[in-house]
């Protein structure tokens, strides 16, 4: 199928998510090859959606009040990151790997490689009662990405 500049596939792979069922569609940009894969969703039994990724290298470019999210150095990123969120209230989270997120938001930036350089993914999703932070959120497929 496509939607607005990019086409996307329902990925017949269906993983235990806890006890739950998960499945997933990929979206790339029109014309590019099929592993270049730049926005994946995650859906989970009858909870429906809970995760988003957005790729590095060629997923769109998203941005919170003015702050680019995508495509950065790792470091810039969470530095503008922790301002915003000491400066509007909301705690600073950090994942084991030192990822700087917000629970409250529902994101977590992730640092994926780009060569010979790291450059910033996206994670988005929203904590539930069976997820209780982003990072139990985060699907098994979005820690081997590097």
């Amino acid at each position: 199928m496509e939607t607005q500049g990019y086409t996307f596939d329902d990925v017949p792979k269906v993983d235990e998510f806890g006890p739950f069922e998960q499945s997933r569609m990929e979206f790339r940009a029109m014309g590019a090859p099929a592993y270049r894969v730049s926005v994946v969703t995650y859906y989970v039994g009858s909870m429906g959606l809970i995760c988003v990724t957005i790729d590095a290298l060629s997923g769109p470019q998203v941005s919170l009040d003015g702050i680019r999210l995508i495509g950065r150095p790792p470091s810039e990123l969470s530095a503008e990151l922790i301002t915003y969120l000491e400066k509007t209230g909301r705690e600073v989270r950090f994942t084991p790997e030192g990822d700087v997120g917000s629970d409250e938001l529902g994101m977590y930036p992730r640092a994926q490689r780009a060569g010979d350089v790291l450059l910033t993914r996206l994670v988005f999703g929203k904590p539930n009662d069976w997820a209780g932070t982003m990072y139990d959120l985060m699907p098994a497929d979005e820690w081997h990405v590097r």
